[in-house]
């Protein structure tokens, strides 16, 4: 309702959207399925207006966006697809589905409409305030056409950690419970552990996660053996595991293990810092979203 106000304080040329995130509800007769169906839940959407007979490219435009989106962040291209809408509602001249693979089958996380011009106009005709954009390249007034995408974020977290999560079997009989979240997602980046609680070691781990810590969020850990530490970094999902054993004194030299692989490397303390922040930028995810 306040597109116009937007519209002319941001001085906005059509087309252009407006984004937000908030609370949604829904009469939901029976809960079920964890957190895919709520009756609260956060939702975000973006209301797009176009021209009126733009609608249709624009629509095939977002469709094909927002599955970009979806797909840069790395969790299977072969998990999503589009369900295109045969019965449309009354208001809609086109309208799809966002489906990804949950254990329970393909459930929509993001819907993607063509609601024309009735959302405004319905506005308009019982406000009494007029909802028209003067359009200065055509010369003419009209009411905007609006592409709706409106996505879940309840059920985005869910499609994340349904296909991150794995158990795992391992040699020797011994199993691991890990969250293969894409780094970028993952919300502990790193964490850094002394081989022993003596000898210097969490002195020279805590000085290396301060040198972290302002730019990843990096967890500290000292309790319990080095593999029962491993393990409860591989459940939460962090992707990189840093040691600190008697060496480090000596050479400068730390061990990274890495979730996904468990395969060790000696990595240098001044390059770990870049090391991560590569495995981490989300530059790579947002020009993959790109045209």
């Amino acid at each position: 309702m306040n597109y116009l106000n937007v519209q002319k304080t941001g001085r906005m040329k059509i087309p252009f959207g407006i984004a937000q995130i908030g609370k949604a509800f829904r009469n939901e007769i029976v809960a079920r399925q964890f957190i895919f169906r709520m009756r609260e839940f956060e939702q975000m959407e973006m209301q797009f207006f176009v021209r009126p007979g733009e609608e249709l490219k624009w629509f095939a435009y977002w469709k094909e966006q927002r599955l970009r989106w979806h797909k840069a962040l790395g969790l299977g291209d072969d998990k999503y697809r589009f369900h295109d809408h045969e019965k449309l509602a009354h208001y809609a001249n086109a309208a799809t589905d966002i489906e990804f693979q949950m254990p329970f089958g393909f459930k929509e996380v993001e819907g993607i409409h063509s609601r024309t011009n009735f959302d405004l106009s319905q506005h308009a005709k019982f406000s009494g305030k007029k909802m028209e954009y003067f359009d200065p390249e055509i010369n003419e007034s009209y009411v905007p056409y609006v592409i709706e995408t409106s996505i879940g974020v309840d059920r985005m977290f869910l499609s994340v950690l349904c296909s991150a999560y794995k158990e795992e079997q391992l040699e020797g009989g011994d199993s691991r419970v890990v969250l293969s979240l894409p780094p970028v997602l993952a919300p502990v980046k790193c964490c850094v552990m002394p081989l022993v609680k003596k000898d210097g070691l969490p002195e020279k781990a805590r000085e290396i996660m301060r040198m972290l810590q302002l730019d990843f969020r990096t967890a500290y850990d000292e309790k319990d053996s080095i593999g029962k530490r491993y393990r409860r970094q591989d459940a939460i999902g962090t992707p990189f595991c840093i040691t600190v054993d008697h060496d480090t004194l000596n050479d400068g030299c730390v061990t990274v293990r890495y979730r996904d692989t468990m395969q060790q490397d000696r990595v240098k303390i001044a390059d770990l810092h870049e090391m991560i922040r590569q495995a981490v930028d989300p530059k790579p995810l947002y020009e993959k979203c790109l045209n």
